[in-house]
């Protein structure tokens, strides 16, 4: 199995460039013009959403790519590359690796987590995939699965996390799951300055990815905006 990317990214930056349909960068041309921006500021791997983002970025850049596909299904919580649908679309532009959302939320489609992981391993097995996972659990189930890296991605975004941040009590979840997985580890969700990216990095992560305190100025004005009212 090819584990070059995992090298490339070890103890470094990966920024994640996406914009939704309603966000105002939502293009994929934009994308790939962040993505070089955040390569000429250092960072050396990109996450991207939907198949045309990963292609426009990977045709700007030379870095590798770890791409998803986000998608809302009737009656299922999963929306991170939630079928083989998504990760033959993505696939057919070549991203180094695909995430997955590996939550215990049952999945759209024939195809739950572990038939599906069987499935991409048996068409796509250089593939690298990462576990996106919310809770301790679903970490140490992502292992067994045999998934190649587990990302903190979800942890404050399901129902039953609702509410938690990574950086809660020192980074006290990630702390916890790197205690529990011999996979690499990356630390994934609300990293929101330098400070906290360093010291997931030092307490072992793998490496870290960066989004929205990068590449969504409405987030990043809006934390200047909440600042300044908090004064008044």
């Amino acid at each position: 199995m090819n584990l070059s990317m995992l090298t490339t990214i070890k103890g470094k930056l990966v920024v994640s460039c996406q914009a939704l349909d309603d966000e105002p960068l939502h293009s994929d041309f934009i994308m790939s013009r962040m993505a070089l921006a955040a390569m000429q500021g250092g960072a050396v791997g990109i996450r991207a959403n939907s198949a045309a983002d990963v292609q426009a970025i990977r045709a700007a850049v030379p870095l590798p790519v770890i791409g998803i596909i986000k998608c809302d299904y009737p009656d299922s919580e999963v929306y991170i590359t939630a079928t083989l649908t998504e990760v033959d679309a993505l696939m057919r532009v070549g991203p180094q690796m695909i995430a997955l959302d590996a939550t215990f939320h049952r999945r759209p489609g024939p195809l739950q987590l572990d038939a599906l992981i069987e499935a991409i391993r048996v068409k796509y097995p250089s593939l690298l995939l990462m576990a996106d996972i919310a809770c301790t659990e679903e970490a140490v189930n992502a292992q067994r699965l045999g998934f190649d890296c587990i990302g903190t991605t979800l942890h404050g975004y399901t129902r039953e996390t609702q509410g938690c941040k990574l950086w809660h009590d020192d980074f006290s979840f990630l702390r916890q799951v790197l205690a529990l997985c011999t996979i690499p580890v990356i630390a994934e969700g609300n990293v929101d300055t330098p400070a906290m990216a360093a010291r997931c990095l030092s307490l072992g992560a793998h490496a870290v990815v960066v989004g929205g305190a990068i590449t969504r100025p409405q987030q990043i004005t809006q934390r200047f905006t909440d600042a300044i009212d908090n004064l008044c």
